[in-house]
């Protein structure tokens, strides 16, 4: 059977991991902005001055100490402000999509380039009319534009003024910038994705081992959840009122969980991390219901949220049009003690044995890929869209600058491959956009060095380069793969 004839091809990226000028024409910044760089085992580092005009940092989860303010320090390399400079080079970087073949680019908005503060009553029109460059260059090369509305970039004004989305007004200031965008780009976007790896919130909540979690932890992370459920419901209506052809969905970090062992509490334990990493905001985005196990999930933390009869009258009524995810890698789960553990991409578990894994811990799991589609199509039967999938490895550059990098080929065709038979046993599947088509900062990392592009960027982790771009082996797969419609996979 194979793919449908109409069956989108792309890739994937993040204003914050490659648009850079995070300081020109009036944007504002965001947490990205204060986050160093980092590698697979140092961390990333969010920078700060104290009340005294001393220099600190924390890490991500850790709390800024009382009356300091985030602050950019002189000494210190923050990868995501010059990004690949995607700000400067976007023509010529859709071009080389065209070349590949793409029919769908997903990208997202910067928040803070439309409201610097988050708070303003009028967009900012330079960064309005950027957007709308990049959407009119997409449409002259025929490549529809997928366009993610909050991809982790709430403006720093907000976080630090406001506490970020446990603040119930932030639901209000979503709306308007929400608006803004689909009243701008109607004609020039019709496929919309709310909040990116919305479920990351609770999925990797406890997974860093220097925070003591309190039960306050929790119902901020839920109640910040809560938040940003009904600010998406709302920007679901708002999107389909001002234009009925748009198609709105939900985004989350699908990671395929396994029990380790036949053993009856790992299998009960499997299912729970199923219902609290990635059940419950699908439940809620396309259902427009919590589902019956969050009075469990709540009450496992004394969490008791803030939530109003008109929000769960907004979650009914703004239920998502299709379902999209991320997917890298699956993990293990276990209630038993175990020595031999991976950690990637903030998942950590015991190691499977029948998995290889790559160079920060992620494992290496197509098969996985099509068990995640094939469960979740049966779950909400909702069109589904594989929205991130990548492999970020080290690449080596010849002398005569060709890049060789059939370990990305292979990862590229063995999930098609699965993909593929996932959608002949009847999935819905609409489209697939490849993580990093071309080079980009890291989200986890903040490295250059750890590459998923098909193109290359000529940029490193101190900050050197001159951000010229090239093809790699794996351009020239995909555009075969692209022009077959994923049937020349040999």
């Amino acid at each position: 059977m194979g793919l449908p004839k109409n069956f989108f091809w792309g890739g994937a990226t993040a204003a914050n991991q490659c648009e850079g000028a995070w300081n020109v024409d009036g944007r504002g910044p965001a947490l990205t902005d204060v986050t160093t760089g980092g590698t697979a085992t140092s961390p990333r580092y969010i920078t700060y001055v104290d009340e005294n005009g001393n220099p600190g940092k924390i890490r991500s989860g850790e709390k800024l100490p009382k009356g300091a303010r985030y602050a950019v320090l002189e000494d210190c390399l923050y990868p995501n402000h010059d990004g690949i400079d995607f700000y400067h080079h976007y023509k010529e970087d859709i071009a080389l999509f065209a070349e590949m073949g793409f029919t769908m680019f997903r990208m997202s908005i910067s928040w803070s380039r439309l409201y610097p503060t988050g708070t303003e009553l009028e967009p900012n029109k330079a960064g309005v009319e950027f957007y709308r460059s990049v959407f009119e260059e997409l449409r002259k090369h025929n490549i529809e534009p997928l366009v993610t509305i909050w991809h982790f970039d709430t403006p720093l004004y907000l976080v630090e003024h406001y506490g970020d989305w446990k603040n119930r007004e932030l639901i209000d200031l979503f709306e308007r910038y929400a608006r803004t965008v689909f009243t701008e780009y109607k004609g020039l976007v019709k496929y919309w994705l709310t909040f990116n790896e919305i479920n990351n919130t609770i999925n990797f909540l406890g997974k860093e081992d220097y925070i003591t979690l309190t039960d306050q932890d929790y119902q901020d992370a839920y109640q910040h959840l809560h938040n940003q459920f009904v600010a998406s419901a709302r920007a679901v209506k708002i999107g389909h009122a001002i234009d009925p052809e748009n198609m709105i969905g939900c985004m989350i970090c699908g990671i395929t969980y396994y029990p380790l062992t036949p053993d009856p509490a790992d299998i009960l334990e499997n299912r729970h991390t199923w219902e609290k990493g990635i059940f419950y905001c699908g439940d809620v985005q396309c259902k427009g219901k919590y589902p019956t196990y969050a009075k469990r999930l709540w009450a496992e933390h004394n969490v008791h949220l803030d939530i109003t009869e008109q929000d769960l009258k907004e979650l009914a009524e703004g239920t998502v049009d299709m379902y999209t995810f991320s997917y890298y890698m699956s993990t293990t789960v276990t209630t038993h003690q175990v020595k031999d553990t991976v950690s990637g991409n903030f998942s950590r578990g015991a190691r499977n044995p029948y998995l290889q894994y790559s160079d920060w811990g992620w494992a290496y799991d197509p098969c996985g890929l099509q068990y995640y589609l094939e469960m979740i199509y049966d779950r909400y039967e909702k069109p589904l869209f594989v929205v991130e999938n990548g492999l970020g490895a080290y690449d080596t550059v010849e002398d005569d600058g060709s890049i060789h990098d059939q370990y990305r080929i292979d990862y590229l065709k063995s999930h098609v491959k699965t993909m593929i038979q996932a959608v002949d046993n009847g999935v819905d599947l609409r489209g697939y956009t490849w993580w990093g088509p071309i080079d980009l900062v890291s989200a986890g990392t903040g490295e250059m060095r750890k590459r998923y592009g098909f193109i290359y960027v000529n940029k490193h982790d101190d900050g050197t380069g001159d951000n010229a771009r090239s093809r790699k082996d794996s351009f020239y797969a995909y555009q075969k793969i692209i022009a077959s419609n994923g049937e020349d996979l040999d």
